[in-house]
């Protein structure tokens, strides 16, 4: 493809050569990918339903290790809270207190958040901040027809002149309300690391933001890390990182030429969380915890959090002490009556496909093989009962090669109008509530290269736009899809009361988030 000079400067400034750009449009050209789901993950098949003798002996083993550990909690938090008001943004827009009714049109949008919000409003955490902003802007606001003070109201929840909530990260967004301060997602992630992610008396976390909310969420540390160290006694370490604009992906029209700005540029985007793998692979720690921002409990549910994520923890050191101990055995030259343990304990225990052809290897073959899966990052993952929420799933997946190996899987990369695999995509039992521990150590304690072990082609094209005009967009390998795609991967069964998700501002309405 002939770029201009203009062009090429631009991608100099990006960090990104020319044919990194070619490449990805051959992506556009080629398509999507669809993963072939061989069959979905289930208990005793795939996922690990840990029995409660089980449970304790990992949480002891855990807990046993954890404070000679470094240990750090790893938060994706770049997302703006945009999306959480979609509804309430439309409603300023399309709704007039003067002449229409809120119930009609609450009605005619079939839109349920609207229903529960101004159902239950009084239960937001800052109920009493918005409407407090109203009365001192609003002259006579109490007195005001009931539909014109829900509508006022969202007015000031969400514009500059109120809270100006939709304009906030998702994670500063305030999620509960104790007696004494609001906390919000960025509060409530460094209080629920004491329990499980705490090495001695230090609690490292990270959170990838973007760059123009970093301020707003050093700001917010500065508030409240100094409260929660006095309270609690331990020491926190909160860093920060952007996602890197090396990741960002070419946009192209829909005959896959470069979509170009206003100004003529070359149009890029972010690339997704799955660009996020570079934010992780410069993190050094001997476990990694991963959530998401928007996923946060309550103090009644803590306890039981802490002990998933610390059986989890246990079930990771476990597989990663096994996989060393062969690994060291390999190194000293371990012979043919070692193999079938180890091959055991891959196929078993780390779900590692051998490969078709790993019989038919000689006795010098198979231990360079058998090195190869062993010393790869590990993730333990936990699963959550399919209860209708969104997100990726579990399944067994036939890659390229031939190797069946455990994946998480997004709806969007299945052929739903594919049959056979659209009924398998029906039959799974779980999804990806992203709970995942990780270890990205090799058995000598080196890191390893996270980015070599990224399936570069599930990659996913996005339909988008741009001021209005069409384009087509490339979403880098999910974080914890694509991403991950060639680890040790190991999912475990966790309780649904562990996943707690904020997607619309409604979800901080339900029970599980209201402290009291």
């Amino acid at each position: 493809m002939n770029f201009s000079e203009k062009d090429i400067s631009h991608f100099r400034e990006k960090g990104i050569s020319p044919e990194k750009v070619e490449q990805q449009i051959e992506i556009f050209k080629r398509g999507n990918i669809v993963v072939n789901i061989r069959e979905a993950a289930t208990v005793k098949n795939g996922i690990l339903a840990v029995a409660e003798e089980e449970q304790k002996e990992l949480t002891d083993f855990y807990e046993s290790k954890k404070d000679n550990l470094d240990i750090l909690k790893f938060i994706p938090a770049s997302g703006a809270a945009t999306r959480m008001f979609k509804a309430f943004y439309n409603l300023l827009k399309e709704f007039d207190p003067e002449n229409d009714d809120l119930e009609d049109y609450i009605d005619k949008k079939n839109e349920q958040s609207l229903e529960i919000f101004f159902s239950r409003i009084k239960d937001l955490p800052f109920y009493d901040k918005v409407r407090k902003k109203a009365i001192e802007a609003e002259p006579g606001f109490e007195e005001m027809p009931e539909d014109s003070q829900k509508y006022l109201f969202v007015k000031y929840m969400l514009q500059e002149d109120g809270l100006n909530l939709g304009d906030q990260p998702k994670g500063l967004v305030p999620f509960h309300k104790y007696e004494d301060h609001l906390a919000t997602a960025f509060e409530e992630h460094l209080v629920e690391a004491i329990d499980y992610a705490a090495a001695g008396e230090k609690v490292r976390i990270h959170f990838t933001v973007a760059e123009e909310h970093r301020e707003k969420f050093e700001a917010e540390a500065r508030e409240v890390v100094p409260r929660l160290e006095q309270e609690t006694g331990y020491n926190f370490e909160v860093t920060y990182s952007y996602q890197d604009p090396k990741t960002d992906t070419v946009a192209v029209t829909k005959d896959n030429e470069p979509f170009r700005d206003e100004n003529g540029d070359i149009f890029f985007r972010p690339g997704g969380h799955g660009a996020l793998i570079k934010n992780l692979n410069d993190q050094d720690a001997d476990v990694i915890f991963i959530k998401n921002i928007d996923n946060v409990v309550t103090p009644k549910n803590r306890a039981l959090l802490a002990s998933y994520k610390k059986m989890l923890g246990g079930k990771l050191l476990q597989l990663q002490e096994k996989a060393f101990k062969f690994l060291g055995k390999l190194e000293k030259g371990a012979g043919e009556e070692h193999f079938e343990e180890m091959e055991s304990f891959l196929q078993k225990e780390l779900n590692a496909g051998l490969g078709i052809n790993f019989k038919d290897l000689n006795e010098e073959e198979k231990p360079s093989v058998i090195k190869e899966l062993l010393n790869r990052p590990i993730r333990v993952c936990g699963m959550v009962k399919n209860e209708g929420e969104p997100g990726g799933g579990p399944f067994w997946v036939t890659q390229k090669n031939g190797e069946i190996s455990l994946q998480i899987v997004e709806s969007s990369q299945i052929d739903h109008d594919n049959y056979q695999q659209s009924k398998i995509a029906l039959e799974a039992t779980h999804f990806n509530p992203v709970d995942v521990v990780c270890s990205t150590r090799d058995y000598r304690g080196g890191k390893f290269d996270l980015e070599k072990y990224v399936d570069e082609d599930t990659s996913f094209i996005a339909n988008k736009t741009k001021d209005g005009k069409e384009l087509k967009a490339l979403e880098l390998p999910g974080l914890w899809n694509g991403g991950m795609a060639q680890w040790n991967t190991i999912f475990v069964e966790v309780p649904v009361e562990t996943f707690n998700p904020v997607k619309t501002v409604a979800d901080l309405l339900k029970p599980s988030h209201q402290v009291s």
